[in-house]
Formats: C-alpha cells, sequence, structure tokens
C-alpha cells in the first residue's frame, strides 16, 4: 500500500494492529508516518502506532461496507464455537462433554446441586481424601467458566501439591494454569505475573510472605480455590479476603 490511499475514516488492518481500525489520525514523521484510529470490533479503544515504509506496505484497506464473500467453512466453524459457548443452557452436565473424567455421585451432586444454582458460591468440600475434591473443583471450574461467569482463577495448595494440580487440571479439563513461586517474580521485572496470568497456581507458604503480599494485592480474582484450607493462615486469608468475602 502506497502512504497516499492512507487517509481519515479509512479502514486498515496489518500484522502491527492488534484489529482493524478506522484512522482519525495521520501524521508524517520523516520517512515514517504516525497512524491513530478506533478500533473497528472494540470501539472504546483507540490505536496509536508510528510505521516505516516496509510496515505501511503491509497494511490492507478494508472495504467500507460488509461483504459477504468469505470462507463459509471458517463462518460455519464460528458459528459451531458460539453455539458451543451456550450449550451449558441445554445440558445441565456439559462440562462432563469436554472433560476427561468418570464422576461418581456424591460429586455431581455437589456441583450441580449445590454449589451451582446459588448466585454467590462460597464453598467448604470437606470429603475424605481420595473423594475427588480435584474433579469436583474442575467441574465447577468449567461450568463455571462456559457461562462466562470466571476468567480469572487463583489456586492455593500446599507446595507438594501445586505439581498435581496443574497435571490433573491439564490432564482431566484442558485448563492450563502456571505455577508461581518465588524465583517466577524475581525474575519478572516491571511486571506483575499475578495480573498478568489468568490462571495461576501458587503455595501457601509462599503468598504468605510479606515481600509477595504487595504484588498479590494489586491482582483480583473471579474465582479462588484453597486446598487443605484447614492449614490457611491468617497471613493469607487478609490477602484473599478482599475477593472471596
Amino acid at each position: 500500500m502506497c502512504f497516499e490511499k492512507l487517509k481519515q475514516g479509512v479502514l486498515i488492518k496489518g500484522p502491527m494492529l492488534p484489529e482493524p481500525i478506522q484512522i482519525v489520525l495521520i501524521q508524517p514523521i520523516g520517512s515514517a508516518v504516525k497512524i491513530g484510529g478506533k478500533g473497528l470490533y472494540n470501539k472504546d479503544k483507540y490505536y496509536e502506532r508510528i510505521f516505516d515504509e516496509e510496515q505501511i506496505s503491509q497494511l490492507q484497506i478494508l472495504p467500507a461496507h460488509d461483504v459477504f464473500n468469505g470462507d463459509a467453512k471458517r463462518f460455519r466453524l464460528g458459528i459451531e464455537a458460539i453455539r458451543l459457548t451456550l450449550a451449558y443452557e441445554y445440558d445441565p452436565f456439559f462440562s462432563l462433554s469436554v472433560a476427561k473424567v468418570d464422576p461418581v455421585p456424591h460429586q455431581l451432586e455437589a456441583v450441580y446441586e449445590y454449589m451451582l444454582p446459588l448466585p454467590r458460591i462460597r464453598f467448604l468440600l470437606a470429603d475424605d481424601a481420595g473423594a475427588g475434591k480435584t474433579i469436583m473443583a474442575g467441574l465447577l471450574l468449567k461450568e463455571l467458566k462456559f457461562r462466562g461467569l470466571v476468567k480469572r482463577t487463583l489456586i492455593v495448595t500446599p507446595a507438594n501439591l501445586m505439581f498435581q494440580w496443574q497435571r490433573e487440571l491439564w490432564d482431566k479439563f484442558k485448563e492450563r494454569f502456571e505455577i508461581l513461586r518465588g524465583v517466577d517474580l524475581r525474575e519478572a521485572y516491571g511486571i506483575n505475573p499475578w495480573v498478568e496470568k489468568d490462571q495461576i497456581i501458587t503455595s501457601m507458604d509462599w503468598a504468605k510472605r510479606e515481600e509477595v503480599k504487595s504484588s498479590l494485592l494489586r491482582a483480583r480474582w473471579d474465582l479462588i480455590i484453597v486446598d487443605e484450607a484447614h492449614k490457611l493462615s491468617a497471613p493469607i486469608l487478609s490477602i484473599l479476603q478482599r475477593d472471596i468475602s
């Protein structure tokens, strides 16, 4: 694309832009140009970038009006994806169809008869060891995500169980959780990993440390799962109570 075709009101897209934008600002800067525009899909987003000649050549102008000459197979896949996001409304045990688990009756009763019907979920699972509390937590997580109620999840567990939780949630539910430890926080210079990552597993002993508290307090969570909650100390509870109260 040549520079002369770039005008205010034109819709463009390119590999340097997170989404197509409608140009509202064009400002030449030597051989480069500064372009600002409103997002096509996120109307409240404003993007501003400086493009050199090579990057300008990679931009594409979009038609001002919608056209209907797209790929029919991709359209069908998109419609199917939307249908699946609503499938839970017609299948009361929808997460079972996408999980590799064979639950027993008491697990289904806990999740689908007691937890999900309540508008605000706050439960203590006090089953014996080996009763499948991880499976119940995974089923609950999947159902809440299908409903669009949960995006950011924190799991607090004893250090020796972190990798077990990570492995089981991936193997059984295809939910990828990042384990956050002291070395990860020290290496994350200039960013807050509690905020950058949406699904985190961390240990009780590390989360209660004073040097962790300030960064953890800046993160908000939709769902917090605490394994072996009887070991939950006052310092950790003071950090989490804002989200679980």
